[in-house]
């Protein structure tokens, strides 16, 4: 049987996300068999399993840090949410169906059992499970439903770090009032970790004295204010708040339901490329590259970019003939017209930018795969890409049709192939999200931007993957010297004694 550690947060965009990946770091690397786990996630930032099933990508990252296969069963249930009220409901990586928040809500008690099942079986398998909550456990008009914070603290018994963020204020407040507001938890509460903090500690030791003596829990450490080129989840995100040009300025359109944004982290590896997030047109600028991301909702996405009025800078970036790309939702969203007959997103037909030729049809189907795949045949701007080879995933409802030929072949992990993605002139789409992450693609497309600029130094190819693990052992490097690991192992070893439901 597993031991575990949970780590809740005051609210969303604490750091629960990046505490816990670390944690699954260190434990893996002396030795522990670690699995990460989230009961319920929303986001929608996800990731595909290698049986083509769907998680929340802040698991993927986590069992990237515990040196473990992506599984299904560290997050049986991803809300993906498609509008102001509605979203997709994942359970076990398949769609069960689109509900509102009242629906879900609802229906909610039927879904605990997937939960339950999905935690039973890595209890068997691993020696410490890290569990992430979600949001805020002092949600105190949902928790008589809850089975994400302190409901599963409940079911897997398991001791609470709280970890609250000092650089949005109100830190000892936010901690002591959650504890407060769930006094019938109080024994799960194992320690307090202080994130994002900046400036001189000792300054903050006598709050954090007066914290310990007010509720009894120890804080276990504060966290400097520190940035990682790790993949995040969540649409409060620091990445999708940067404005910053670089001297290779790359643009990304800031769309309201923008998912897997994590598709692009792979640029700030390299030395003066610089990726900002646009939402509007006097943020535009002249960027260098532009990208259109992927959405959750192609056709309200695309009715935003017509209301804003994004759709005339994205065309005239089109006619200078810099590059364009469009990433699964974004690529839709590049053909000239997009039609939902069943109501799969929301229902109707809007046109498209028209910058490839193609339609856009929605269907039931949800394609859902891991992909490798190599560009064969682009004409025109792109076609300094033609032999690169990808890997990747898809993860999009419709299909794009064409009479022009597709750009690259590919095959999934079941061994079927198919071809993907159309470019014209200066436009390139494509279903796959992290196709930038082979590190031969995105050499390919900085060396490009580079010549336009008169710059001649050649890019040198990077190991993507060595370097996402160096920012891996960057952060558990951070934890270990800035937390009470010792504790920690301990707070693990003793468990929830008296701890209820």
């Amino acid at each position: 049987m597993a031991k575990c550690i949970m780590v809740q947060g005051t609210s969303s965009n604490v750091g629960k996300s990046l505490i816990s990946a670390g944690l699954c770091r260190i434990f893996a690397r002396a030795g522990y068999k670690t699995a990460p786990f989230k009961s319920q996630n929303m986001a929608l930032n996800s990731y595909i399993t290698k049986d083509g099933l769907e998680i929340g990508r802040a698991q993927a990252v986590q069992a990237e840090c515990a040196y473990q296969h992506i599984d299904v069963r560290f997050n049986p249930i991803l809300l993906k949410p498609t509008g102001s009220k509605t979203s997709q409901i994942i359970i076990n990586g398949e769609v069960y169906g689109n509900m509102t928040a009242a629906e879900y809500f609802a229906e909610k008690h039927k879904f605990i059992k997937y939960v339950k099942e999905s935690y039973e079986s890595l209890d068997k398998e691993y020696d410490i499970i890290v569990i992430e909550g979600a949001g805020s456990p002092a949600e105190i008009n949902l928790n008589h439903k809850d089975f994400v914070n302190m409901g599963m603290a409940g079911i897997a018994k398991a001791p609470v770090l709280l970890v609250g963020d000092i650089d949005r204020g109100g830190v000892f407040a936010s901690l002591y009032g959650t504890v407060e507001l769930l006094k019938e938890y109080k024994n799960y509460f194992k320690g307090f970790i202080i994130n994002k903090f900046r400036g001189d500690k000792s300054i903050l030791e006598p709050g954090l004295v007066q914290l310990e003596k007010l509720t009894g829990i120890d804080v276990l450490g504060v966290l400097p204010y520190e940035k990682f080129n790790i993949d995040e989840e969540d649409s409060l995100a620091e990445t999708l708040k940067n404005t910053e040009k670089g001297l290779i300025d790359i643009a990304v359109i800031k769309l309201p339901r923008i998912s897997n944004f994590t598709d692009f982290a792979v640029f700030e590896y390299y030395d003066g490329v610089k990726v900002r997030y646009i939402n509007s047109v006097a943020d535009f600028g002249e960027p260098d590259l532009l990208i259109i991301p992927g959405t959750k909702n192609t056709i309200d996405d695309m009715r935003y970019i017509r209301s804003s009025g994004l759709i005339t800078k994205i065309m005239q970036h089109a006619e200078t003939g810099k590059g364009i790309i469009g990433v699964c939702g974004g690529y839709q969203m590049l053909t000239s017209k997009i039609c939902d007959p069943d109501n799969m997103e929301s229902g109707g037909n809007v046109q498209g930018l028209g910058l490839i030729k193609a339609e856009t049809v929605f269907e039931k189907e949800k394609i859902r795969t891991v992909v490798q795949g190599k560009f064969n045949n682009i004409k025109g701007y792109f076609s300094f890409l033609n032999g690169a080879c990808f890997a990747g995933y898809e993860i999009h409802m419709g299909k794009t049709y064409s009479e022009n030929s597709n750009i690259s072949e590919i095959k999934d992990t079941f061994g079927r192939s198919k071809n993907d993605g159309l470019a014209e002139n200066n436009i390139l789409g494509t279903y796959i999200h992290g196709v930038f992450d082979t590190g031969d693609v995105v050499k390919r497309i900085i060396d490009k931007l580079k010549q336009e600029k008169g710059i001649d130094k050649v890019t040198e190819e990077k190991d993507i993957n060595k370097l996402k693990n160096q920012e891996y052992e960057k952060l558990a490097d951070m934890l270990m010297k800035n937390l009470n690991i010792n504790k920690i192992y301990e707070i693990i070893e003793k468990g929830v004694q008296y701890g209820k439901r």
